[in-house]
């Protein structure tokens, strides 16, 4: 029965905690572009301050056994 003492208060200090951390969210805008965040993990555009490597077109010579 002890046990139950202790619990039951701690649920509900943490099930308080987590719901004002959930309002703390909507109030500061957290959820205010939830597609944008979904499209820029698929999107394929590097912006001009991320480095990417050298690409070029791949031709035949690329393919083939080297000789030693």
């Amino acid at each position: 029965m002890t046990a139950l003492a202790w619990l039951i208060p701690c649920a509900l200090v943490l099930g308080g905690l987590g719901l004002a951390a959930f309002l703390w969210s909507l109030r500061s805008g957290q959820f205010d572009d939830l597609e944008g965040a979904g499209w820029r993990g698929i999107e394929d555009h590097e912006g001009p301050d991320v480095p990417g490597p050298e690409r070029r077109q791949a031709t035949p010579e690329d393919y083939a056994p080297k000789a030693d």
